[in-house]
Order: C-alpha cells, then sequence, then structure tokens
C-alpha cells in the first residue's frame, strides 16, 4: 500500500509531536542526508516558466529510495484566492519502483526551508548564538523564527518589514513563541549587533537589501530569499566580507545569491562541513553566508521523516495493481481483509484512501481520492459514483502556524 498524508493529517502529525521538536527532529535528519551526501544522484530543480508563474519538478535518490517535489509559485493566485505556493511529494522504492508515500508539501516545504536554514546556523554561526535579524515579516518568517528557537536556542528575533501591518501579524502570531519580539525601525536597526541575520523578502529583482556597512565581525547571514534566477537580496559586496556556504553549486549559481558575482566564485559546499572534510567557522570574527535557494536532498529528507514518523497510522492508497491472467485486465493489489473502502474508478482500476485505525483511535472509513471537477471550480469531488464536494484547504501558512501552536490535538 502507498501511504498517503493530506494537509490536515500533516497538521494534526505536527500537533501531535509538538512544532519544535518536529522542526528539530527534521533539521536532524536533513543532517543526516546531508552526511551522506556522496551516495545521492543529484541534478539542480527543472522548472518550467511561464508569464504568470513556474512549476518546478524536484527529484533525488540515495539507490534505495526515490523523492520528487511538485511545486508551483504564481504570485498572481492571491487574487482568486488561491494560495501563491503549493507541493506535493512521492517517496519510492528504488527496488520495485512502488510509491510509498504521497504527501502534501506545501505545509512541509515551509518546515524544512526552516529547518534547514536552523541546521545550517548551528554548523555555521558562533556558538551561544542567541539574537537573530529577521529581515521580512512574511509567513516564513515565523516557521524561521519557531526553527531557530527550537534548534538554535536563540532569544530575540528583531524584526523589520517596510509593511508596518505584517511587522504587527509577526508580533501578534509570535507573542505566543517564548521569545523576546523586537519591532526594529530599519534594517540597519534590526542587523545592528545581531548573532544572525536571516534575510526572507518577497523583493523582485537584484535588490540590495543587507549592504557591507550593516554587518558587524562575526556575523552569521542566512540568506533565502533569493532563490530564482534575477531575484537576491545581499549586495554583491557582502559576499566577498566572507565565507560562502551552498547546497548544490550548479543550481545556487543560477538561483541564488552568487548568481551575482563570477563563475569562478569561490564557495563551500554544507555538506563537507557537516561530515568535517572541510572546516566551517574559522574564528569567532569571521563572517559566514549561507546562500539557500532550496535543494531537493531536503524535501527527500521532509518525506523520509514523515514516513518514519507515521508508520502504522495512516491513510493509505491503492496505486498498484497486477494483470489478471484470465481476464487480461488490472486488479488492485491490496489485502481485501484490511480494504474498507468501497472500490471505486475505472477501466479497472480502483482507487481508495481509507483510515486505518491507530491506536486509542475509533476506526472507521476514510473519504476517497479525490479528483479536481471542472476548470471554473475550486472544489473537489471524490472519485466515484457519489460526487460529494469537498472544499480545498485553503488555510494560508500563518493559520497553519497558528493550528500548529495551539495545545488542542484535535
Amino acid at each position: 500500500m502507498t501511504q498517503f498524508i493530506g494537509v490536515s493529517e500533516m497538521a494534526r502529525l505536527v500537533r501531535k509531536v509538538g512544532i519544535e521538536d518536529f522542526l528539530i527532529g527534521l533539521a536532524a535528519t536533513i543532517e543526516d542526508d546531508f552526511r551522506r551526501w556522496p551516495v545521492f544522484d543529484k541534478s539542480a530543480r527543472v522548472a518550467s516558466h511561464s508569464p504568470v508563474g513556474v512549476i518546478e519538478l524536484m527529484p533525488a535518490s540515495d539507490g534505495d529510495l526515490y523523492a520528487f517535489k511538485y511545486v508551483n509559485g504564481h504570485p498572481g493566485n492571491t487574487r482568486t484566492g488561491k494560495l501563491t505556493v503549493t507541493a506535493f511529494g512521492v517517496l519510492a522504492d528504488v527496488a520495485t519502483g512502488y510509491p510509498v508515500l504521497v504527501s502534501e508539501m506545501t505545509l512541509l516545504t515551509a518546515l524544512r526551508t526552516a529547518a534547514t536554514s536552523a541546521m545550517a546556523a548551528k554548523a555555521l554561526a558562533r556558538r551561544n548564538s542567541k539574537i537573530m535579524a529577521m529581515i521580512g515579516a512574511g509567513a516564513q518568517s515565523e516557521f524561521q523564527t519557531l526553527a531557530f528557537k527550537a534548534v538554535l536556542g536563540v532569544e530575540e528575533v528583531r524584526i523589520y518589514d517596510p509593511d508596518p501591518a505584517a511587522v504587527a501579524k509577526f508580533e501578534r502570531n509570535a507573542a505566543s513563541f517564548g521569545l523576546r519580539i523586537v519591532r526594529a525601525e530599519t534594517v540597519a536597526g534590526a542587523v545592528a549587533g545581531a548573532d544572525i541575520v536571516t534575510t526572507v523578502t518577497a523583493v523582485k529583482g537584484r535588490v540590495a537589501v543587507i549592504t557591507p556597512e550593516m554587518l558587524s565581525p562575526g556575523t552569521h547571514i542566512n540568506a533565502i530569499g533569493g532563490d530564482c534566477p534575477g531575484k537576491t537580496e545581499l549586495h554583491p559586496d557582502v559576499l566577498g566580507m566572507g565565507r560562502v556556504f551552498v547546497e548544490y553549486p550548479p543550481q545556487t549559481r543560477v538561483e541564488g545569491e552568487i548568481q551575482q558575482v563570477d563563475a569562478d566564485f569561490a564557495v563551500t559546499e554544507l555538506w563537507q562541513v557537516l561530515t568535517g572534510d572541510i572546516a566551517g567557522r574559522s574564528s569567532a570574527s569571521e563572517i559566514t553566508i549561507f546562500d539557500s535557494v532550496g535543494f531537493a536532498i531536503e524535501d527527500f529528507s521532509a518525506l523520509r521523516f514523515v514516513r518514519d514518523l507515521t508508520i502504522g497510522r495512516r491513510t493509505d492508497l491503492d496505486v498498484a495493481c497486477r494483470v489478471d491472467s484470465t481476464a487480461g485486465e488490472p486488479v488492485p493489489l491490496r489485502d481485501d481483509r484490511r480494504s474498507r473502502g468501497a472500490a471505486v474508478g475505472t477501466d479497472g482500476f480502483q482507487a481508495a484512501a481509507r483510515r486505518r485505525p491507530a491506536r486509542r483511535a475509533t476506526a472507521g472509513e476514510h473519504q476517497p481520492l479525490a479528483r479536481p471537477v471542472g476548470a471554473q471550480t475550486d472544489r473537489l469531488a471524490p472519485i466515484g459514483p457519489s460526487h460529494r464536494a469537498a472544499a480545498v484547504v485553503t488555510h494560508s501558512a500563518r493559520v497553519w502556524i497558528r493550528q500548529l501552536c495551539s495545545a488542542d490535538d484535535a
């Protein structure tokens, strides 16, 4: 059977584990896989650009498991009440080619981005770093704040965004995080004396959000907002002030901050620091820069982490079939003794999603797998004869944050 994790299941899982413990575990899993970097089959993401957005595929494999993530970026979606970014991922068994997990990754990507940043900072920032400047007050800033608190023990976040409403929303949502939140009036005011500087802006084009005179010796810069060709946040001279660490150079040279400099600009791959092959920070006064664009191995790690957390307590999909030798038609490969959902589908294929009873849970049937109905609607209807409509999840990342930080595990 193929494990399925939807958005609501993912949110419940994170609440069950606790968002900070989830981020700590996810960061550790990503670090473990970075330490195994040489065994992975790697490639830069495959992007399909259009006038209104981009759709990307991000594959990676360690030889035993294969994963890919589908993710889009369509800024105009908000005008019609849709999310700017949505994502899902698949984890498959290389030996058979069978998918073992299909998961939402809209929420999971937000978590893995923050976990990766904190994991890198743990290796590159000064020990006992307690103060972080956060430049940009979008939803990802809240995930970053939680991750840096959980993984590094950051105690103070100085927040700056040119939009006062965004800062006010950040302050309201972060009030329960257990940190000291300081509103900065300028970027320079936020950055001055900070141990860590995180840039997570929505600026377009090559914008110098951080300039050399703002920085103090020993600062660690976590630059994550520049993640596509033509979009950067750091002044080019900042890159020459310290050592630059990257995930996968062929991708970062096209999408990251280093797209602004010569192709032979020296960088250090983060995995080599984590394995001890190359030294990381050389002194307390050295400036370190993590030029992060997001790489497929991080998504591989996130899917692997979720799979391990949910074994034995999950929703399954029948996606495999065999050919009946007498009828010559595909027949689902499933254990009928455990099948509780109705058979649905056409042309001999059957697909059903069901809720498996968990410990101390009440057994029951799960809503059948859904598919889109019509190009002019945002609603879904289950595959099968009933065609009952079910609304697409439209929670914003900030709604997720509030839910995930709630003590309620309903």
